[in-house]
């Protein structure tokens, strides 16, 4: 029996460690610093540690005892907790979204035999494996375009968003410039702009904005357009507008009572309980994948992937943690099942390009109600 250290307990740790315990064998224990993190999986079949995730030493110290791990520590660990992983030879599935790019390590993991896929969430995550495997069967690619959101079925005023991540990784989002790709080149816009106004069936109307999450799919996939946007519920983009342009995302201190305050760290403060989903609270998961492109029998096809996730209610996991925790442990039974052992740092449009592994990534979340429908369209 394989021994998982999953690390990060929260609310997206939690459903993976019993995914994976339930799934059978593994050996699953997670590691979090949170109390209340380690009570919630008390009587769960599942081993805990409580530990500092920061303490890099620390963490070195846990490393040897487990043959698999799935890195799911907040944005601000991410990076240098794969490091420590990458240098133990040991293999990783990371959801630890940060801004640094994780090939930098492809050299590390690879010299001690370490087989890391990185970024395999939902998106970034699914959204990029699904779009290498469109890149993979079309010689030409004129548009992609990844849109994505994680909602409250409730929406309340003046936010109408609550999500299972921390405020400070989705602010991140809101403020971070994104990156697109435009007549074949490379180009920054603005975090939030180019909002647009789309029907989902199921739904009703969304807003759509450029966010910063192609990530390398920017730099590994050839594509005269392409982009990222994120969904909310629309009057959402001005609400955060309006935070961010009058200062309360700024990180530079500022003195308040004689006292020198950031006032980022006072906005995530506020929004913690007003945008945390709480115990029971439904929520949903829209995503649709879309490549307009060229096949290689020269016809002009539209491939389309939409994905609609809700809230589980029979076992009390949210839709984001879902959809993003089960493609990890997707990734983590593939690793496991010597499906995929190439060492090295892989992102999951790597995976994409390789028909057998696509269909294992979709049918084990499949098994788990995680349905991506597909659409083909050829014209004659």
């Amino acid at each position: 029996m394989k021994k998982v250290l999953v690390l990060g307990g929260g609310l997206v740790g939690r459903p993976m460690a019993l995914d994976l315990h339930e799934s059978g064998g593994f050996a699953v224990t997670v590691a979090d610093n949170s109390d209340s993190a380690i009570q919630k999986l008390q009587g769960e079949g599942i081993s805990t540690i409580k530990a500092d995730l920061s303490d890099l030493p620390k963490l070195e110290s846990l490393i040897g005892g487990f043959d698999l791990f799935i890195n799911a520590v907040p944005g601000r660990l991410g990076f240098k907790t794969l490091e420590v992983l990458a240098k133990s030879g040991k293999s990783v599935v990371d959801i630890a979204f940060y801004a640094d790019d994780p090939r930098q390590l492809d050299e590390i993991a690879r010299a001690t035999g370490s087989c890391i896929i990185c970024d395999m969430g939902v998106a970034p995550g699914m959204s990029h494996l699904l779009s290498g495997y469109a890149a993979s069967k079309l010689s030409q690619i004129d548009d992609l375009r990844i849109l994505v959101g994680g909602l409250p079925v409730q929406r309340s005023l003046p936010w109408q968003y609550k999500a299972v991540f921390s405020p400070s990784d989705v602010i991140e989002e809101y403020t971070r410039t994104a990156r697109l790709v435009r007549d074949g080149k490379i180009i920054e816009k603005e975090a939030l702009s180019e909002s647009e106004l789309i029907d989902f069936e199921g739904i009703g109307t969304l807003e759509a904005f450029n966010s910063d999450g192609l990530r390398t799919l920017a730099y590994t996939i050839s594509a005269k357009n392409m982009a990222e946007k994120t969904l909310r519920y629309p009057g959402h983009i001005d609400a955060v507008k309006l935070l961010r342009d009058s200062g309360f995302f700024d990180t530079k201190p500022i003195q308040v009572a004689g006292n020198h305050i950031i006032p980022l760290d006072i906005t995530c403060t506020l929004l913690f309980e007003q945008w945390r989903l709480q115990p029971g609270e439904a929520d949903l998961t829209v995503m649709r994948i879309e490549a307009h492109g060229i096949s290689h029998e020269g016809k002009k096809i539209t491939m389309r992937w939409d994905l609609l996730d809700r809230y589980d209610t029979r076992k009390g996991i949210h839709s984001m943690a879902r959809t993003t925790g089960y493609a990890a442990t997707a990734a983590l039974r593939m690793i496991a099942a010597g499906l995929f052992k190439k060492p090295g740092i892989h992102m999951p449009e790597y995976i994409g390009a390789e028909e057998n592994l696509v269909q294992f990534m979709l049918s084990d979340m499949e098994k788990r109600g995680i349905v991506y429908h597909f659409i083909e369209q050829i014209e004659n």
